[in-house]
């Protein structure tokens, strides 16, 4: 069952853009004017063939990420929850004629299948399965950072962080962007919470005040930089800033950005 709903994800996610992305780039769209505008309305006339013809589209078709909420009334059998996820993955990018874009570190020797997926489990209250797929290309994934801030640098160093992130990446992570933050954790767990963020529908805030207005400022100073949709200047930097937040260490203030390309793809089921 794992296997096959990753396979039906992986395959609906190479394919299409989220609603709300296609909805926000739409928005972004009327307000620009020139090459922004221009580039912007190129990017939703390839969403439209994509989804139309069934093709990738992004050539890019991204790092396999599977984030999976396990319910603890759940027990499963057969192969291993691994082995099923990189199943579908390996089908899928067979099935959509997927560019495989996965290989050794050291060698470069590609593994043909676009496997093994990242996946990140967290056991739930439950007898559920939620599987979230979020493909993840490397235009924007090389663009992301981690700061580990000192806990004077406040909120402001917060911010300062997120948007310096987009400024350093400039054009290079194929604007307008979706910025997950993580705020808080540790060196390891902190970019885990930026790319959770990644999941959330853009437009949606923060349920905690003091974040909700940490997304708010660093969307409003990156719209500021006038990097535009595929740099060449404009309103739109950003489609969103999406922030999580968890504890940290009294001595710590850790803040990742992993940022997304305009090309916001993610796809869920629960079993």
């Amino acid at each position: 069952m794992i296997s096959d709903c990753v396979f039906r994800l992986a395959l609906r996610a190479g394919t299409r853009l989220t609603d709300d992305c296609c909805a926000a780039l739409r928005t972004a769209a009327e307000r620009e004017t020139g090459a922004a505008r221009y580039a912007l309305c190129t990017i939703l006339e390839n969403r439209a063939i994509a989804a139309r013809e069934s093709m990738p589209v992004c050539q890019d078709t991204g790092m396999a990420v599977v984030l999976l909420e396990l319910g603890n009334g759940v027990v499963l059998e057969g192969e291993l929850l691994s082995r099923a996820v990189d199943d579908g993955v390996r089908r899928a990018y067979a099935e959509g004629n997927f560019r495989k874009s996965i290989c050794d570190p050291l060698t470069r020797v590609n593994t043909g299948d676009n496997t093994p997926a990242h996946l990140h489990v967290d056991i739930v209250e439950g007898d559920h399965v939620r599987v979230t797929y979020l493909p993840k290309g490397f235009g924007s994934e090389n663009m992301s950072r981690i700061s580990m801030l000192t806990p004077a640098e406040g909120r402001e160093g917060i911010v300062r962080a997120i948007v310096e992130a987009v400024r350093l990446a400039g054009s290079r992570p194929c604007p307008p962007v979706v910025v997950g933050v993580g705020i808080g954790g540790s060196f390891d767990s902190c970019p885990l919470l930026a790319k959770k963020a990644l999941t959330r529908p853009l437009g949606s805030r923060h349920p905690r005040e003091d974040v909700a207005s940490i997304e708010e400022e660093a969307l409003s100073r990156i719209q500021a930089l006038g990097i535009g949709p595929q740099g060449f200047g404009g309103k739109t930097t950003a489609l969103g800033v999406l922030a999580e937040i968890a504890p940290t260490h009294i001595a710590g203030l850790p803040v990742a950005v992993n940022m997304q390309c305009h090309c916001v793809r993610c796809e869920q089921e629960v079993l």
